[in-house]
C-alpha cells in the first residue's frame, strides 16, 4: 500500500512539474530579436564622451537618398534577412518571404507569427542620421549605414513600437519595455561612434542618465 501511494505521489508530482513547464513555456516569447550584442554600458559611456555636440540640421533630408533593403544574399534583401535573424522557427518562400515564424517585439514586448505585422527599425533612424553628420555622406556611405547587419543598427520589431518612435532620438523616445533601454542606449551611442555621428545636448543628456544605470 505505501509502494502504491509512493508511486501516486511521484505521478502528481511529475503532472505538475509538466504544468509548470508548459505554464512557464506559455508566459515566454517565442522569439527572440538577435540583433548583434552591443558594448558593454562602460565603453559605451566612454564612446558617448567622444561624441561631438552639435546642433542637428535636417535640411535636403529625403529618405530615398538612404538605399536601403538591399539584395544580401541570393533573393533575399535586407529586410527579409533580419527578420529571418530575428525570428524562431523561420520558414521562407522560394522569393525569400517569411510564411511562417514567431518574432518577439524588443521595444514592447508583443510577440507575432505574422512577419507582415513587424518592421525593421533603424536603432538610428535615417532622418537622425541626416541630421547629425549624414548629410555629408556619399550615397554608397548611406546605403551602408541603412543595410548594416554588423552594428547593432536593424532589429525587427512591432510596426506600432516603430512608428510611435518614427525618427526620434532617445532625449524624445525610449522603448516602452523598460527592460530593454539599456540595451537600446548602448547600441544607440555604438551606432554614432561608429559612424561618427553628432549628438545634440539633449540627447546627449538622455543618454547620460540612461547609460548611469547599465
Amino acid at each position: 500500500m505505501r509502494k502504491f501511494y509512493a508511486r501516486r505521489r511521484v505521478s502528481i508530482l511529475t503532472a505538475l512539474t509538466g504544468l509548470i513547464a508548459s505554464v512557464a513555456l506559455f508566459n515566454s516569447p517565442t522569439a527572440s530579436a538577435a540583433m548583434p550584442t552591443p558594448v558593454s554600458g562602460a565603453t559605451a559611456r566612454s564612446y558617448l564622451s567622444q561624441l561631438t555636440v552639435a546642433t542637428e540640421n535636417r535640411t535636403g533630408y529625403n529618405r530615398d537618398l538612404f538605399p536601403h533593403w538591399i539584395t544580401i544574399s541570393g533573393s533575399c534583401d535586407t529586410r527579409e534577412t533580419v527578420l529571418k535573424r530575428d525570428g524562431s522557427n523561420v520558414v521562407t518562400n522560394s522569393s525569400c518571404g517569411a510564411t511562417s515564424g514567431s518574432w518577439y517585439s524588443q521595444y514592447d514586448g508583443v510577440t507575432t507569427t505574422d512577419a507582415s505585422s513587424f518592421d525593421i527599425d533603424h536603432m538610428v533612424p535615417l532622418a537622425e542620421a541626416w541630421d547629425s553628420g549624414a548629410s555629408k555622406w556619399t550615397t554608397a556611405q548611406r546605403q551602408a549605414f541603412a543595410n548594416d547587419l554588423t552594428r547593432p543598427q536593424l532589429i525587427a520589431v512591432s510596426a506600432s513600437s516603430n512608428r510611435s518612435k518614427s525618427d526620434q532620438d532617445p532625449a524624445e523616445w525610449l522603448p516602452t519595455r523598460t527592460a530593454y533601454r539599456c540595451t537600446y542606449v548602448r547600441a544607440w551611442v555604438q551606432v554614432k561612434y561608429y559612424y561618427d555621428l553628432s549628438v545634440d545636448s539633449a540627447e546627449k543628456s538622455a543618454l547620460t542618465s540612461a547609460l548611469s544605470g547599465c
